[in-house]
């Protein structure tokens, strides 16, 4: 009942000119084609909207509908590929407009390796609206990228007792301002956050998830107990608690291939958000809907943004579906001893955006 009751406040007949600000956005121009890769989730009135705001605009698009729906609980499917001539046609395009997440498979690095820009679209459209990237936030996020590149060592700590160090360099650092407006670059619309693997083994030392937290996958809901994790050598190696324990720990062990299976419990992307945009309370104004939290819930300014299982994504070998996402509050960041966030909010100027009313 808490989520039915929630309606949409953006009219739908604002979507064509929010679609044409974020194709401007991508630098969409003329004689340029763009992709449209759907599924049959896909809400329509965001394909009507694209291809409105391409007629206006004057550049070409097209419709390929994939027979899967893949989501956060289904990392690396690969809807692209499999069928014969699609992974060419992707790569034939300028932008590709995926409406569900493409994290993870082979096909998104081909198609990037390319120079085929990717934008991601998998949120609610007041989200869509409120979350758009405002000015100086990819100025913001490419000092953060600058800055985490630049980093050997990481030390994550809070009040509740996270002590986590972890080595950098191994993996390239990924960042997200929310437009895909670079040749290869994958973006995701209304998110503003970046992260990096931590080096094979490295991670080391303990982390506490306590109330308020966010498990925005495979979950979407706050935490409602503390879940204390100890981490060895790139890995947990065990997961204390009441309720939030027994489903992180559940979910993790049904990614197992097999009793000696590891990678599920492989320390994944470690970073944090940066868009002002992005609100930690979304869950509570919205519902436990994902579609109301996706990019909100990651990006939020000044969480630390803490995952296990795959890490391909960054050039790794891991491929387990045993993944889980957790942004956490009022977490210490320091890169090679220089904080960047304090106690849950950001303390760099240069990362610090004035939030837009809208």
């Amino acid at each position: 009942m808490h989520a039915a009751i929630r309606t949409q406040e953006v009219n739908p007949g604002r979507l064509t000119t929010l679609f044409r600000q974020q194709f401007a956005l991508c630098r969409v121009t003329p004689g340029q084609t763009v992709a449209i890769v759907s599924d049959l989730g896909t809400r329509r009135e965001y394909i009507q909207a694209a291809f409105a705001a391409a007629e206006e605009m004057g550049f070409d698009i097209y419709e390929m509908c994939v027979n899967a729906i893949p989501g956060w609980t289904k990392v690396g499917v690969p809807t692209i590929g499999q069928c014969k001539g699609t992974l060419d046609a992707l790569m034939a395009c300028d932008m590709v407009l995926i409406f569900h997440v493409p994290l993870f498979s082979k096909w998104l690095k081909q198609v990037m390796n390319h120079g085929v820009r990717v934008q991601m679209i998998i949120d609610a459209p007041d989200d869509l609206l409120q979350l758009q990237s405002p000015p100086g936030l990819k100025e913001a996020v490419l000092h953060a990228h600058r800055l985490y590149e630049k980093t050997k060592q990481v030390r994550v700590t809070s009040a509740a007792g996270t002590d986590l160090t972890y080595a950098c360099g191994e993996y390239p650092v990924m960042s997200q301002y929310g437009m895909a407006d670079e040749p290869g670059r994958f973006d995701h619309w209304g998110v503003g956050l970046l992260h990096t693997f931590p080096n094979e083994g490295s991670s080391h030392g303990r982390v506490v998830i306590q109330p308020g937290d966010i498990v925005i996958l495979p979950y979407c809901r706050y935490v409602q107990d503390r879940i204390e994790l100890e981490i060895r050598e790139g890995h947990i190696t065990s997961i204390e608690g009441g309720l939030d324990a027994a489903l992180m720990r559940d979910w993790l062990a049904e990614g197992q291939t097999g009793p000696e299976d590891r990678d599920p419990y492989a320390v994944s992307h470690l970073g944090w958000g940066l868009n002002p945009q992005c609100r930690w309370d979304s869950i509570a104004l919205h519902g436990e809907e994902p579609e109301r939290s996706r990019a909100a819930a990651r990006s939020f300014p000044g969480n630390f943004l803490f995952s296990t299982g795959p890490n391909t994504q960054g050039g790794g070998k891991r491929t387990t579906r045993g993944h889980y996402d957790v942004p956490m509050r009022h977490c210490t960041i320091a890169l090679d001893g220089r904080e960047v966030v304090r106690e849950g909010r950001l303390v760099d100027p240069q990362m610090i955006v004035p939030r837009v009313p809208r």
